[in-house]
């Protein structure tokens, strides 16, 4: 049962879509219902990263969002992009890439080198990143615990591009992204979802639209159908500790 405290409306993080309040975590590891989330998918503000707040949040359909600076924002955006290993679109540029092998590909390999590249390559391109020294030591701490993998993509001995997430049941949530050569993250991801079709996972959380994911079979569904496959695949027996390519 989720507990919410008491107290919870934080006017300053409402947006001009004001139908739903967000919520103030306590230091309770709890969050509210998912469905509370505002349109745009804001649901809570506060808390901590600590493992046990993480996976709970992801247990849930919650993920971290926020720029350095701010207090932890939590959302659950509806409608959600997911990815289903079936659908996955391999186009014949990418699989003659991978035929070629130009690159080698490793899981749980290089971890801190991969989430440290998400965020340096986003802000390269002047975008901003929410990958913050303290949410890189959080996800570095659910990789130490199992929880969290990272994929690499490698030219000889140069990390080349790569991408990590969270898995949970027979959920990969996915995280972020980098590549540092062409078709380097694509490469990952087609490695990747490759893994998980024969471990039988039931879907990859993309969390928000992006043309570029859905160009790769990706697509948008509702929250509430999302939270309905969530529930049957989270509870499911999770692949614990370090992965490693078949």
């Amino acid at each position: 049962m989720v507990h919410i405290p008491h107290n919870q409306t934080i006017n300053k993080y409402h947006k001009q879509r004001n139908t739903m309040p967000v919520f103030q975590l306590d230091e309770s590891i709890s969050f509210p219902p998912p469905q509370m989330a505002q349109e745009d998918g804001l649901l809570a503000v506060g808390g901590d990263l600590s493992p046990e707040r993480l996976l709970l949040a992801y247990h849930l359909g919650i993920f971290p969002w926020y720029s350095p600076g701010e207090p932890i924002l939590w959302w659950s955006p509806d409608p959600r992009l997911v990815i289903f290993p079936d659908d996955f679109h391999l186009s014949r540029s990418l699989a003659k890439t991978i035929r070629r092998k130009s690159f080698r590909v490793t899981f749980d390999k290089a971890f801190p080198e991969v989430i440290r590249n998400c965020a340096a390559i986003r802000q390269q391109q002047g975008e901003g990143t929410w990958i913050s020294e303290e949410m890189i030591a959080a996800y570095c701490k659910l990789h130490e615990l199992g929880y969290a993998h990272s994929v690499e993509c490698w030219m000889g001995e140069e990390l080349k591009g790569g991408l990590y997430g969270v898995s949970l049941g027979s959920v990969f949530f996915g995280e972020s992204m980098f590549s540092l050569a062409p078709n380097a993250s694509k490469v990952a991801l087609a490695t990747l979802i490759k893994q998980l079709v024969l471990w039988e996972f039931d879907m990859i959380d993309c969390q928000v639209d992006s043309a570029h994911l859905q160009s790769l079979g990706a697509e948008e569904i509702s929250g509430a159908e999302f939270g309905e496959r969530l529930a049957l695949s989270v509870d499911k027996p999770s692949l614990v500790g370090k992965w490693h390519k078949r």
